[in-house]
């Protein structure tokens, strides 16, 4: 039988996102997803097969995106480093109250249980992870950051910054998270410009 059409398949895994930020692993179901776009459960079954099955094809997905965005966000900034600070807040968007973060990091340990799921979010992290390091090696170039910073070693430590103030802000709760995730950010490039009232990470 052939495919429905109607609603490509990108539309449908993006909506499963934020079904996902919404209700957790719990509640996300074919049905939730399928009522999310207009469609009728069967249609998703045919596509995907099984709630599985759409969470593998969503985690393909997101691979695919965080390169697409990178380049995106990468043309439409003058610097490297706005560029950096631009696309690690789109790329939090999705979490952007404490519950939505909650059910994403639920998702998170169940992938890091699952060796197919797993194997997607680690291929998930080194994309995110070699983004960074590009944007940081390009900034070292053009004099943003200091010309000897090791763009490898502070990727590394970026990455997990990023991570971390997620977390924290869930448990505070204080203020955006936009503003905590370039807050941090910008405290972990700080000893790496080349002067230290230096550049501004906010969006150029």
């Amino acid at each position: 039988m052939g495919r429905p059409r109607g609603v490509e398949d990108v539309v449908i895994l993006r909506a499963a996102a934020q079904v996902m930020g919404r209700v957790g692993p719990a509640g996300l179901t074919l049905a939730a997803v399928a009522g999310e776009v207009g469609l009728v459960p069967g249609t998703l079954v045919q596509r995907f097969g099984s709630k599985r099955g759409l969470l593998l094809a969503l985690a393909d997905q997101s691979e695919r995106d965080a390169t697409e965005t990178a380049g995106r966000v990468r043309q439409s900034h003058d610097s490297a480093l706005g560029a950096l600070a631009a696309l690690t807040v789109e790329s939090a968007a999705v979490m952007a109250t404490p519950e939505s973060f909650a059910h994403h990091l639920a998702f998170l340990c169940m992938d890091l249980a699952d060796p197919q799921l797993y194997e997607r979010a680690l291929a998930i992290h080194r994309t995110h992870r070699r983004t960074i390091e590009e944007l940081l090696t390009e900034a070292a170039g053009t004099g943003e950051l200091r010309s000897e910073t090791d763009t490898a070693a502070l990727a590394r430590t970026v990455q997990v910054v990023i991570a971390g103030a997620g977390l924290t802000w869930a448990l505070e709760r204080e203020g955006a998270l936009e503003e905590r995730l370039r807050q941090e950010l910008d405290a972990a490039l700080s000893p790496h410009l080349p002067l230290r009232d230096g550049h501004d990470l906010e969006e150029s």
